[in-house]
């Protein structure tokens, strides 16, 4: 038999913490319940007004760095129903704070990492990597958001966590200032969600349009009574698709442990689920991150783009292509041959590879590998993007097998053409051990991505959906039975 891979585990855990959580807002249901609350407090003196809030601030001001800012953004919220009425603005704050609820985003689970090397790398001392860990925070109603960790590989790649604060912060979405009409069209088509009704939308659109010019053109069409239950379906959906790009900005004086990316548009409805980063080096050099992640609204899954430079300013749009489709789209870190590819488990049971000349756009595949060993034999995919060594591209896998056990497996694809298997793993490199069995969903070890450093392979993989721990494989023990064996 074949000597094991030496793999270590290291004892650093990342725990989920319920007393992390957001404020965020809250409205009990129609308009009729939001007119009843405000009737409420409206018809309270000011000396109880006083006497409310005061108690309010007692209890919440600790938990939230800016908890009055918080409560005039959710009275604005519901401002609208005011009718211009003249309101204090101690019973503004006192409107806003029924209309906020708490949330704690990693109640449940922080899990299905993936791991890149921080844009700040001054100040460490030799052979040490400091980097950023995306997780996939799991709370109430199993509504998945992306929470960051920070920390150091020193020179023997132990991992040292930077302290977290105990506040979690997020931001509002702002819109994309254009949306492309022929990717927008494409789009509404390959959702299944286009017909006819929509032409005298879009023949009031320049190629270049604005949301505000898309609500005016929306506004602007009136079908007939017949189409108006069909008009309204197809006019959401459109509403859907352009909410579906947007921006978000964080404070880069907050700590990046506090910014949470929650979902915020009516395709993330149920849940941001596992984020693939990756170090990508453009043609110019010079390194943006990007991820893509699993949007979900409860009957429907999207992949969602990602987009950052420096981890506060983020951009999110929606990826165009029959190839579009299912979970588990990572990017490779750089162009080859001219083109951009993407892994993927298009079908949900085997891994393809996608090749495009735009990154917006993926309508060709590959089939590179189906379940070809027992511990994978339900269903295999990707475990974040391949990494790049001198033997080939570096890709993990996570196999599915009897028990639906998720183990992790390796492969080694050509440089020149990836789609060229050199090698695969006929065992699993990582499997639960007897620790790593038991937590939200039993005998699942998984990961989103990891990194070569000090000549090991390092990555942070989920337990039992519940928390995240970290390993690291010499990578000539690995590589050596890659391109020694011989089993393509």
């Amino acid at each position: 038999m074949t000597k094991p891979l030496a793999v270590r585990r290291s004892p650093v855990r990342v725990l989920p913490d319920p007393k992390r959580v957001i404020a965020r807002p809250f409205f009990p249901g129609d308009d009729d319940r939001t007119d009843a609350v405000l009737h409420r407090v409206l018809s309270m003196s000011e000396e109880r007004v006083e006497d409310v809030l005061a108690q309010l601030r007692r209890d919440f001001t600790g938990r939230h760095r800016h908890t009055e800012q918080i409560f005039a953004d959710n009275f604005r919220r519901a401002s609208h129903r005011l009718d211009d009425q003249p309101v204090s603005e101690s019973r503004r704050q006192l409107i806003g704070a029924f209309f906020t609820m708490e949330y704690s985003v990693e109640s449940i689970a922080l899990f299905n990492p993936s791991i890149v090397p921080h844009p700040d790398q001054s100040g460490l001392s030799d052979g040490s990597l400091r980097f950023i860990v995306s997780l996939r925070a799991c709370g109430e109603g199993h509504v998945s958001s992306i929470e960051f960790r920070t920390g150091t590989l020193d020179a023997r790649n132990d991992v040292h966590l930077d302290p977290i604060t105990p506040y979690v912060t997020t931001q509002q979405p702002v819109a994309d200032k254009q949306y492309d009409q022929p990717r927008f069209f494409r789009k509404l088509t390959e959702l299944g969600v286009y017909n006819p009704l929509g032409d005298a939308v879009l023949k009031r659109l320049d190629e270049k349009f604005t949301l505000e010019e898309l609500e005016a053109a929306i506004a602007h069409v009136r079908p007939s009574p017949a189409f108006l239950d069909a008009y309204r379906e197809l006019t959401q959906h459109m509403r859907w698709v352009a909410h579906s790009n947007y921006y978000l900005t964080f404070d880069e004086a907050i700590p990046l442990c506090e910014r949470v990316i929650f979902p915020v548009t009516e395709n993330e409805s149920r849940g941001i689920e596992d984020a693939r980063f990756v170090e990508f080096v453009e043609d110019d050099g010079s390194i943006t991150y990007y991820g893509i992640y699993t949007a979900y609204n409860g009957f429907r899954t999207l992949p969602q783009f990602i987009q950052t430079r420096d981890f506060a300013h983020f951009r999110i749009y929606t990826l165009t292509g029959r190839c579009v489709q299912n979970k588990g789209m990572a990017l490779f870190p750089r162009k080859i041959n001219g083109q951009y590819w993407m892994v993927s488990r298009l079908d949900g049971e085997n891994i393809y590879l996608l090749p495009s000349d735009n990154m917006h756009f993926w309508n060709e595949s590959f089939l590179l590998r189906e379940p070809a060993h027992p511990w994978e034999y339900v269903q295999i995919g990707n475990c974040g993007s391949p990494i790049e060594t001198e033997a080939g591209w570096l890709l993990l896998t996570h196999g599915v097998g009897p028990m639906r056990q998720y183990q992790l497996g390796a492969c080694l694809l050509d440089l020149e053409d990836p789609t060229k298997v050199i090698y695969h793993m006929p065992e699993p490199i990582l499997a639960p051990d007897e620790t790593e069995r038991d937590g939200y969903v039993p005998n699942v070890v998984y990961s989103c991505g990891g990194l070569i450093h000090n000549d090991e392979l390092v990555f942070p993989y989920a337990v039992a959906d519940s928390s995240t721990a970290f390993a690291s494989i010499p990578m000539d023990d690995l590589l050596s039975r890659m391109t020694s064996n011989g089993h393509a």
